[in-house]
């Protein structure tokens, strides 16, 4: 457990300043894409359960529509702050655009814990968290989509209050809905199966055969599940999962040696990513501290649950045997950390290119959603894979030509392409 403080915000604009003053970028338009356009602070009362009234604080951050509508999810978490928010907002605008579709980057958040809520009393934070926003989101400017904690159930409340409220159907309002109700096939997947889609082809180009490869996850909701799933269809080997126990307060990590059963291991965690610690230790998996996913001697690092989990304080605790650092959680590598992975050569595959694959899917089922018309789940995943197979290739190639490390190469992919778009505009 880390004993610095790291302000996501901040490490995301010292990120973007890297790669802005390497492009040659100018002051106006740096100005511009440091911070979002858009800000909205607002209080959602909600009646209890028990009679009382709660307070809640909710945010929702528009960094830039200069490519399409705003597009990201909203976060349920106690430790929600205006800053995460900030950053992740920023980070979807770069995600949208390194995948090349046309949207802009937003975010949103409400600071609480739905696991201490009952269902009456989620709806409710969830409409009251639509009205506040009503007159500054949708279809064509602003569309939401679930993020940790918050799920399909809850993106349907949102979107019948915000059709109450404007007397009509805009099923593209908000993305993450339940199949039947215009969510898409294949965006429950969509994360977790474009994590391991880039995974793939980024061991083609180390020629290492995945077949033959050890990972270890951190974190097992719905992005690292379906990402352990298809890598282990792949043929690789996971060996560990980390993650966070609601009722000791505290994470754990789960080993086995010779490779998990996924299947086994589902059965035995809960909505929100919790594997029973009993259970897994009854089904012959070691149990030990939760910070012990980053010591594993594996080829492939997944950090899958929330931003700054690699630090300069552990990232020598990572094994000399890793080969592939994958963040398919946003944000998970502070700079400092980043500094020593790229010198030890180990190949990072950056947060908002690995983990786009959400976003594009959301993409896909906004687009059903306008159009009335759905596909069928193949069609979907082969979207999908073609743009996310793309997208690495393109930051790939980049990366080799002007001889800069993959992070750097999406971000000068990503920032040059919203920068164009300032500029056509007449923005700056």
């Amino acid at each position: 457990m880390s004993t610095t403080s790291y302000n996501p915000y901040e490490i995301a604009q010292q990120q973007f300043d890297k790669v802005a003053e390497k492009i040659g970028l100018d002051n106006a338009t740096r100005e511009l894409l440091r911070q979002p356009l858009r800000e909205y602070h607002f209080l959602i009362p909600v009646h209890m359960d028990d009679g009382s009234v709660q307070v809640f604080k909710g945010f929702r951050v528009q960094h830039n529509d200069a490519r399409g509508p705003a597009k990201g999810g909203i976060r349920f978490h106690p430790e929600e702050t205006i800053d995460t928010v900030r950053a992740l907002s920023m980070w979807m605008t770069w995600k949208c655009s390194v995948v090349d579709i046309p949207l802009g980057g937003g975010k949103g958040g409400i600071v609480c814990d739905p696991r201490n809520l009952s269902e009456r009393e989620q709806e409710q934070l969830c409409r009251g968290y639509v009205r506040q926003l009503a007159r500054n989101v949708g279809p064509f400017t602003d569309v939401p989509a679930p993020d940790v904690m918050s799920s399909a159930k809850h993106m349907l409340w949102m979107l019948d209050e915000y059709e109450t409220i404007h007397g009509a159907k805009y099923p593209g309002f908000i993305t993450g809905k339940p199949v039947g109700m215009g969510g898409s096939l294949g965006r429950t997947e969509a994360t977790g199966f474009g994590v391991i889609y880039v995974l793939r082809e980024a061991l083609k180009k180390l020629e290492i055969d995945i077949t033959k490869t050890t990972a270890s996850f951190q974190g097992f909701g719905n992005v690292a599940r379906y990402a352990v799933q298809l890598y282990q269809q792949l043929g690789g080997t996971v060996i560990a999962i980390s993650c966070w126990n609601q009722n000791d307060k505290r994470a754990y990590t789960f080993r086995k040696r010779d490779g998990i059963d996924y299947n086994a291991l589902i059965e035995i965690t809960d909505a929100f990513g919790t594997i029973n610690k009993e259970k897994a230790a009854d089904l012959g998996y070691e149990v030990l501290p939760g910070d012990a996913w980053i010591e594993q001697d594996v080829d492939i690092l997944v950090p899958a649950a929330l931003e700054n989990q690699i630090t300069i304080e552990n990232v020598n605790n990572i094994s000399k045997k890793v080969k592939v650092i994958l963040e398919a959680a946003n944000g998970p590598t502070t700079p400092d950390a980043d500094e020593v992975i790229q010198g030890r050569g180990i190949f990072l595959i950056p947060d908002f290119l690995a983990n786009a694959g959400g976003v594009t899917c959301s993409y896909f089922e906004q687009v059903q959603c306008n159009m009335n018309y759905y596909w069928e789940k193949d069609e979907v995943l082969s979207k999908l894979d073609t743009k996310m197979t793309s997208a690495f290739n393109s930051v790939y190639d980049l990366s080799l030509s002007k001889k800069m490390n993959m992070r750097d190469a999406a971000y000068v992919i990503a920032i040059n392409r919203v920068a164009q778009a300032v500029k056509s505009r007449g923005w700056v």
